[in-house]
């Protein structure tokens, strides 16, 4: 008997649904290895609690019979004896145990969470702090939803979140996104800053180590510094797990795509205190798309050292090498998109290549003083070298289906990230008041350098209807080359008070300074040099435990209009303004969450030609949204999980701007009103989404999850002056999977996804130029893992 809690008195993330009481037994025992010898016919008719947290497995064996005419006995290493208590009758047939959740947030991180949301985030306050308790409009998608669906992309994922679009960046080259109306090309890791680089051809995240996406709705600039105002999407990273996971995915789909990943984590020491996660994926990949493809490389270690309880540091690393092709998409003819094949390709295929390697490498640590007070130190750096090639248009096509191009080739850009961060939190009551404290400062420099860069040489004549391409790469003048460097430092300090008062109200309160300054290398000089004080506030009251209802205000901190000027004249930086308010309802033990909520956003400052001076900018131009959002996520049933979202964007309008008049001969005589009264691009007025899934618990069908949804998004204006427009488009994705026990604890899962399933031609968005991306046609993609 000493050896007998070797397994089974190790804490471990559990995750058991509602069921018969003998498949929870069999569960238990997968989970963790330890045997369970019972006989199922005296357990028939007796339904288990579901278990979802951080526990022994003795622990959870006793909660699975709690209440129940049954005991366990120890009988041997790691081996319980399940028998019926002396002086006990057996339940009836229909006997249903209540629910036990155990709710843990390191059970969230478990292989074996098949939840559709998590009760508590960290992107809207930095604080680990519930959803419910939240007084902004925050939004969770853990890694089950990426697995139901196939998401190998950050956009594909992001369309389960209201009031967020695809936005085409780069010539599909890195991740761009529409949040409440206005565009962003930035996301966060783990609450790091990851900018684009300058230049384009960047690289797409890869989600092969994402554990969670959160979206903060409105602007974030108090916690994480100059944004843009529409949101904040911050990728939550898989990290090392004490108990052992190993998974390998083979994907095959439509298009001559392939994907490969692995997932291993566990202990690298008996006493638990040195732990790794490492994550790998390989991508070799066509499109249906003419010439396009990509091919990458992706490795992502990540070693924890506990040393104590309450202190750990972590190291990590990502290298991801990559060679994908620009492709800019088709051009507008007329005020809609150019009729042409799906698979047109308007570039140069001999041309448009771009490889690229990138490093991210960082430590973080965390130290927690007393049960109140801990302090968190992040620090990192990100490293990118990579080729930019491609062609660009400025006008539609022709009616005759001519497609004047320009070369714009960037064999050598750089792009390094260095980036700290420290943050003390506190827990302190005053009276009848308790405050959760936030102090935080952190620092960023950028140093972006394209060398070489040739722009903007005429291309070979191209016509959409009867394509020739080049047969030798271009020979380009070395006399048009010309370099650009850009460096940016930002200094940020901010502090925010979490404070739960009488009668569940929370309030939340908070302010941040910024100093931001960029310079041309290449000239030698300061370009820009801005400072803000940004506040924000919320009030959230939760009167009963499934209904909160919010308010919250938000100040924003954006980009500057000077950085890239060297003729020593500098304007403001952008900044925004947004009132919020909904409700947020919980239901069944919180695994149905749903979120209303009302925004107004404003946005100014935006650069636009002075009136009294067109040659000379001002800091005038305005653009504001408002509307209504609509998330739902969560179990209805057990084994029945379902996303729905809507937007509703009513108004969406540049409501002030300039722009520059010309005579007949292109001269500059002046200013008009610009763009001002039209519609944002791509911020359609309705959106929505619906995805559901259904997990069989019947003994004949176990094992068996079907699945299938919609996505559907408004007409769109393509260009800020409304020159063209996107029609409505509503596409159907299918889903079936089926899982079986194939050894002790492995588990083999295979899948099938249907995207596009009535194969409809659509259009995903604009460069908010004359880039149309194209939607893919019917796509099939198949999977199978192995995981135990």
């Amino acid at each position: 008997m000493v050896f007998a809690g070797i397994v089974h008195a190790q804490n471990r993330t559990i995750d058991i649904p509602v069921q018969d009481l003998p498949e929870a037994l069999h569960g238990l025992s997968n989970q963790t290895g330890i045997q369970l010898l019972f006989t199922p016919e005296n357990l028939k008719g007796i339904r288990s609690p579901a278990i979802n947290g951080s526990m022994t497995a003795e622990q959870a064996l006793a909660r699975l019979l709690q209440g129940t005419p049954f005991i366990y006995l120890a009988s041997g290493k790691d081996t319980f004896v399940i028998k019926e208590s002396i002086g006990k009758t057996a339940p009836p047939k229909s006997m249903v145990l209540p629910e036990i959740t155990v709710k843990d947030s390191t059970g969230s991180n478990s292989p074996y969470n098949t939840q559709y949301i998590r009760p508590n985030t960290s992107t809207a306050t930095k604080t680990n702090t519930p959803i419910m308790e939240t007084p902004f409009s925050v939004q969770s998608l853990p890694r089950q939803i990426l697995q139901d669906q196939q998401a190998i992309r950050l956009d594909s994922v992001l369309q389960n979140v209201s009031g967020v679009t695809h936005m085409p960046t780069n010539q599909g080259g890195s991740d761009g996104f529409l949040i409440r109306g206005f565009n962003s090309d930035t996301t966060y890791r783990n609450g790091v800053f990851m900018p684009n680089s300058l230049g384009g051809g960047t690289v797409k995240r890869e989600m092969a180590n994402i554990e969670e996406i959160q979206v903060l709705k409105g602007p974030g600039s108090i916690l994480f510094g100059r944004a843009d105002p529409g949101g904040i999407i911050n990728t939550v990273t898989k990290q090392p797990l004490a108990t052992p996971y190993y998974s390998l995915q083979q994907q095959a789909g439509s298009f001559d795509f392939y994907r490969t990943t692995v997932d291993a984590t566990g202990p690298l020491t008996k006493d638990d205190r040195l732990l790794y996660r490492l994550n790998l994926s390989y991508e070799n990949s066509g499109s249906f798309r003419d010439f396009v493809n990509n091919r990458s490389v992706f490795i992502a270690p990540v070693v924890r050292f506990n040393i104590s309880p309450q202190t750990q540091i972590t190291a990590e690393l990502e290298y991801q090498s990559f060679k994908n092709v620009a492709d800019p998409g088709i051009p507008n003819r007329g005020n809609r998109p150019a009729d042409v094949p799906r698979n047109l390709f308007s570039g140069e295929p001999i041309n448009n290549r771009n490889p690229g390697d990138r490093y991210f490498i960082g430590v973080n640590w965390s130290h927690m003083f007393n049960s109140d007070w801990t302090i968190t130190h992040r620090l990192s750096a990100e490293l990118l070298d990579y080729h930019a090639n491609s062609l660009f248009w400025f006008t539609p096509v022709s009616a005759n289906g001519s497609l004047e191009r320009f070369f714009n080739n960037a064999p050598s850009n750089h792009s390094n990230r260095f980036q700290t961060s420290v943050n003390l939190t506190g827990n302190v009551t005053t009276g009848m008041l308790k405050h959760t404290l936030l102090f935080g400062y952190d620092y960023i420099f950028m140093d972006d350098k394209i060398k070489g860069i040739n722009c903007c040489a005429t291309a070979p004549a191209f016509n959409i209807f009867n394509p020739v391409y080049m047969t030798g790469r271009p020979i380009l003048d070395p006399g048009n080359n010309f370099n650009i460097g850009i460096t940016q430092s930002w200094h940020g300090a901010y502090f925010q008070d979490q404070i739960k008062l009488p009668y569940n109200f929370h309030m939340l309160g908070g302010f941040r300074y910024d100093n931001a300054v960029g310079r041309d290398t290449v000239a030698g000089m300061t370009t820009s040099a801005d400072d803000r004080f940004t506040p924000r506030g919320g009030l959230l009251w939760q009167p009963v435990p499934w209904l909160s209802l919010y308010g919250s205000y938000t100040e924003n901190f954006g980009a500057s209009n000077t950085l890239f000027n060297i003729d020593g004249q500098r304007l403001p930086p952008q900044t925004a303004q947004q009132w919020e308010a909904g409700l947020k309802t919980e239901f069944f033990d919180g695994r149905l969450r749903s979120t209303f909520s009302y925004f107004e956003l404003t946005k100014q400052g935006i650069g636009a030609p002075d009136p009294a001076n067109p040659f000379r900018s001002r800091a005038i131009g305005e653009a504001e949204t408002r509307g209504i959002e609509v998330d739902v996520a969560g179990e209805i049933l057990p084994g029945w999980n379902l996303i729905a979202t809507y937007s509703h964007l009513p108004f969406a309008k540049i409501t002030k701007d300039r722009g520059t008049e010309f005579d007949p001969d292109g001269n500059v005589i002046g200013t008009n009103l610009g763009n001002q009264g039209k519609r944002l691009f791509l911020a359609a007025e309705h959106t929505g989404t619906l995805w559901s899934t259904y997990e069989f618990r019947h003994e004949m069908l176990r094992g068996l999850k079907l699945g299938g949804g919609i996505q559907g998004i408004g007409k769109r204006q393509g260009d800020p002056g409304n020159n063209y427009q996107l029609p409505a488009f509503v596409i159907g994705n299918l889903m079936a999977s089926y899982q079986v026990k194939a050894m002790h604890k492995m588990r083999l899962t295979a899948q099938l996804n249907v995207l596009n399933v009535s194969d409809e031609k659509y259009f995903v968005g604009t460069n908010s130029g004359n880039f149309i991306t194209v939607g893919a046609p019917r796509t099939f993609l198949g999977s199978l893992r192995i995981d135990y």
